[in-house]
């Protein structure tokens, strides 16, 4: 790799982590705000009522109470809002691409068990439109002759997309499985699916620094930090042995997470745009 192209890729990754910790900020300050018990503040009102002297009044005050009670539930029932029609995901992006990973807005699942973390991570890394990525990448680094050792033509081409297709699947198990099952971190990726554009990508870029616990508490995303790094780390096992510098690991790192945050930003949309081309109704 020449001196400019590795300047553009360090400048872009540097901009890249920029936009992950703008978007890890909005993030938590939006989780932060909280809402007014609406349940606690009918309990108040009904505090003030006065108690009248005779049993028959009495039992026609409780009458009144509890129907007063009974209107009053169906209020506190409604005061979650519905799901957002267009932040309803599919299970696949233009009936090709994987999106197993991805939950409509307002849905609550159960916690992932090892199994599920498994299947998922093998899904992703073998489903028929895995090869589509690697491909994409692997031409655009032999374009910019990323590793001379892999050489040009078809031979060399065939080389850049195996070693780009191991480390598609490498990073998928280590962020996906192994790690969060270590962890115990949620693999899902919560759309967000109601707010102004900024918001929204802010919620979806900041997803690879933030992550639901299996419990449902929001915390760090060791998996993905740190299963991706782990994953480059593992890259150096067979990539040419001039390639296994610290400042190519790093960059592999950093094109992990990269690559994980467009997925995040794209798929917190990919609803709207469904439902703007193609009409499709939930």
């Amino acid at each position: 790799m020449n001196l400019r192209t590795a300047r553009s890729l360090r400048s872009a990754n540097m901009f890249l982590l920029l936009l992950l910790f703008v978007g890890a900020i909005r993030a938590q300050n939006i989780a932060t705000v909280t809402l007014p018990d609406a349940p606690g503040t009918a309990a108040v009102t009904g505090e003030n009522e006065p108690t009248p002297l005779n049993s028959s009044s009495s039992v026609d005050a409780n009458l009144q109470a509890g129907g007063a009670s009974t209107q009053q539930t169906p209020q506190t029932a409604s005061s979650t809002p519905p799901a957002d029609p267009q932040a309803v995901q599919t299970k696949r992006i233009l009936g090709i691409f994987p999106n197993f990973r991805s939950v409509s807005s307002d849905v609550h699942l159960p916690p992932q068990t090892v199994k599920e973390k498994f299947i998922t991570a093998s899904k992703d890394s073998f489903d028929y439109s895995a090869i589509f990525v690697p491909a994409a990448v692997a031409g655009f680094s032999q374009a910019i002759n990323s590793t001379p050792e892999f050489g040009q033509g078809a031979a060399g081409y065939g080389r850049y997309f195996w070693h780009t297709f191991v480390d598609q699947t490498s990073e998928n198990y280590f962020v996906e499985f192994i790690v969060p099952s270590i962890t115990h971190q949620d693999t899902r990726f919560y759309t967000l699916g109601h707010g102004g554009f900024l918001k929204r990508s802010g919620y979806a870029l900041s997803r690879v620094v933030i992550t639901r616990t299996d419990a449902g508490n929001e915390t760090f995303n060791t998996s993905e930090v740190v299963g991706a790094g782990a994953a480059a780390g593992v890259s150096n096992l067979y990539y040419p042995s001039p390639e296994r510098t610290f400042g190519n690991t790093a960059q592999k790192w950093g094109t992990n997470i990269g690559i994980d945050a467009a997925t995040f930003l794209f798929r917190e949309f990919w609803p709207d745009v469904n439902r703007a081309l193609f009409h499709t109704k939930d």
